[in-house]
């Protein structure tokens, strides 16, 4: 390939990112749907199937999820400096609106409210995330059985099986079939992939490991290596996240007030972007710019990593009938997932009968008119100031 293609590659992956990153509101499971819409969709740079291979591959990493499906989608479309690119600016955004917002916190002591925009974004998000469910869905639910699959899983999840056995679940289910159809077949520990086996141990064991040790005193240095170790560890979803930063930084080493805490994940949930820029407003409020600057870079670091080293995997994984079969399990066990967040979300976001129509009609123009869904987003936002406004 040409270096010019690649300058063009690189040029459109920083501008579709960027918008991305100051427009997806959401948490994960929206952006996921936004990206599935950019790639997919509008822009054909992957396929179905290739999107979900690479979201089933994202769910047996630590890290943020949306940010890692960004990352991937960089490697694919412009290899390792696209890989770089496309992370960085789906993160920097955001890193900038946690920043000034970080600022007014430290100088007024508040944090801005943001009741009406939530208001309207919610339930124009639910309508995107179906309609992404609704198109992945037909490409993951191949056979019978993986139907079944999903149903189950999202059953599990609804009565409270933890995320990561569902998925480890799903995988083994589908190993296990495709062995029985051979001759000899072989042991299941050795068809199923070590990182299957691994990530609940992994997880269990670390979460403990961040939490154990001594109070340190307040530094860079520590902040650093800190956000790097829960970047390097954490799985599930931003709950998860507030249950490491309360057990070390609120209790353990006492650097935040619990009221501190509270506020700093209210406005990584508020803002576009990953939600992980948490550590960005931890960062500000205990040490400036510089801890700011070094929180950011520890907790996303891991995440390049991750895709860094497990991305040029997948196509190998999909060649392998019983690796690929995993891969298939945990895509409809990953989109299981997503339906439970998305239904949650739904209970929570469609409160009355004007973000019911909100709702409704951001799904009746993504069908019928296939309009880009940054500008229902932006619709949604509006509308929510408006409503605010004559409250």
């Amino acid at each position: 390939m040409s270096a010019k293609p690649d300058k063009r590659r690189l040029g459109e992956l920083a501008l579709l990112f960027l918008k991305l990153g100051a427009t997806s509101f959401g948490g994960p499971a929206a952006h996921i749907a936004i990206l599935e819409d950019e790639v997919v969709r509008r822009r054909q740079w992957l396929t179905h199937e290739e999107f979900l291979d690479l979201l089933g591959a994202t769910n047996l990493i630590p890290g943020p999820n949306s940010t890692e499906m960004a990352i991937h989608i960089g490697h694919r479309r412009a290899g390792w400096p696209g890989l770089l690119v496309a992370g960085a600016c789906f993160i920097l955004p955001a890193v900038l609106i946690v920043t000034m917002i970080a600022w007014a916190y430290v100088r007024y002591g508040t944090v801005v409210e943001a009741r009406g925009i939530l208001y309207g974004i919610k339930p124009v998000i639910i309508a995107v995330v179906v309609q992404a469910l609704w198109g992945l869905g037909r490409t993951a639910l191949k056979t019978k059985l993986l139907a079944v699959l999903g149903a189950v899983a999202v059953t599990a999840n609804l009565l409270g099986l933890n995320e990561l056995l569902v998925l480890f679940a799903a995988g083994v289910v589908m190993a296990l079939m495709q062995a029985s159809k051979r001759k000899n077949p072989p042991h299941v520990l050795s068809i199923v992939p070590s990182v299957f086996l691994t990530k609940p141990m992994l997880a269990a064991a670390t979460t403990g490991a961040v939490s154990a040790g001594v109070a340190i005193p307040f530094g860079l240095w520590p902040l650093f290596l800190f956000f790097l170790k829960v970047g390097a560890v954490l799985y599930g979803s931003g709950y998860v996240l507030l249950a490491f930063l309360r057990s070390d930084l609120v209790e353990r080493f006492g650097w935040l007030t619990e009221s501190q805490l509270l506020d700093a994940i209210a406005v990584g949930q508020m803002i576009p972007g990953p939600v992980f820029t948490t550590a960005t407003f931890i960062g500000y409020v205990l040490g400036g710019l510089p801890a700011a600057a070094l929180a950011t870079l520890g907790i996303f670091l891991p995440a390049f990593f991750f895709v860094a080293i497990s991305g040029p995997l997948i196509p190998r994984i999909r060649r392998s009938a019983i690796a690929g079969a995993v891969l298939d399990g945990v895509n409809v066990a990953s989109l299981a997932l997503m339906a439970v967040v998305t239904w949650h979300l739904g209970r929570s976001a469609l409160v009355d009968w004007l973000t019911l129509l909100l709702a409704l009609a951001a799904a009746f123009v993504l069908l019928r008119y296939k309009v880009n869904s940054a500008w229902l987003v932006l619709g949604g936002a509006i509308a929510g100031l408006l409503k605010l406004g004559f409250s």
